[in-house]
């Protein structure tokens, strides 16, 4: 029996949910394995679900992270605040390089990227992006936000549609609320960052910022678009979960966050991707926290799973 349990508690700090829960030898760490494999999967969705077993410090970190399922659901999650999720991002990232798991790990980069401007934009929003909450603003008289068709826009078709649906989706019914969010939130997040800091043709829509904080979010905005177009991000394309059939090595990897940091060594905010803080991808947590404007570091929270149910097992 100690040797099977010796194993169990390996592959729990392993962090092997899937597998532990399969040959967990109580429901009750079943159903942590269950919870701790949706945070591992970034499986926001489902963050708030029951988990009886799991301590209640664990599941309230996780609610932090959970994205709402309706336009009025309380509380809003994510949608408050997206630096929890950041934490938990860049701790999935550190737990899939460790296992060598280099497409998962590549992939939830990819959605760190795409969020950033939004992050960006929190301390000048007051949330993270939350539909049911943008400011008048945006809509503006003399705005392009939103507004289909205007060739005068610098967004793109697929963002003019995305725009203009935000600053409707709060009304919609709890199947459109999650359709926008399953297609459409992250082109939002990219449509913001053109208004501020690359638009060509500037209409009123930046307008309720006021000129010395627009300057500083066109900054760190901009530094959150170039991150989307780094070497490490394209590595999305040579893994399954992109366009082909191979997997980066570590090496490549390495190599592609570090030509990653040379190309976003242009201001004080990309330089942030300098440091070396001993995390995987040395300098990611600093450029995160710059481009947020806060400090953002790695999440404890699929640790402190891990180590709940080593606990539990140790116990039987």
């Amino acid at each position: 029996m100690d040797t099977t349990r010796d194993l169990l508690i390996a592959l729990a700090r392993r962090y092997a949910f899937a597998d532990l829960g399969a040959l967990a030898p109580a429901t009750e760490i079943a159903e942590v394995c269950e919870f701790g494999q949706r945070l591992l999967s970034l499986d926001a969705e489902d963050f708030a679900a029951e988990a009886k077993g799991v301590p209640s410090d664990l599941r309230r970190r996780a609610r932090a992270c959970h994205m709402p399922q309706t336009p009025r659901e309380q509380p809003r999650g994510a949608l408050e605040s997206l630096r929890p999720a950041y934490g938990l991002l860049l701790e999935v990232i550190a737990v899939r390089w460790h296992r060598r798991e280099l497409s998962t790990m590549i992939a939830a980069v990819h959605i760190a990227s795409e969020y950033l401007p939004l992050l960006a934009f929190e301390p000048h929003l007051g949330h993270a992006g939350d539909p049911a909450r943008w400011p008048d603003g945006l809509s503006a008289t003399g705005s392009r936000f939103g507004v289909i068709g205007d060739r005068e826009c610098d967004h793109t078709k697929s963002e003019q549609s995305a725009t203009n649906r935000t600053l409707r989706v709060s009304t919609e019914p709890a199947e459109g609320w999650r359709a926008y969010f399953d297609r459409q939130h992250s082109q939002v997040a990219g449509a913001l960052g053109v208004c501020v800091a690359t638009c060509r043709n500037p209409c009123t829509a930046m307008d309720w910022i006021s000129p010395e904080p627009r300057a500083d979010l066109q900054l760190r905005a901009r530094t959150a678009l170039a991150f989307a177009e780094t070497p490490l991000v394209r590595l999305r394309h040579a893994a399954p979960v992109g366009h082909g059939f191979g997997v980066p090595s570590p090496e490549e990897v390495l190599d592609a966050w570090e030509r990653s940091r040379a190309g976003l060594d242009k201001n004080a905010v990309g330089s942030s991707a300098l440091k070396d803080d001993g995390f995987p991808l040395p300098g990611l947590p600093a450029l995160f926290s710059a481009i947020a404007a806060a400090p953002i570091e790695p999440a404890t929270l699929i640790g402190g799973v891990s180590e709940h149910i080593a606990g539990l097992l140790e116990r039987l």
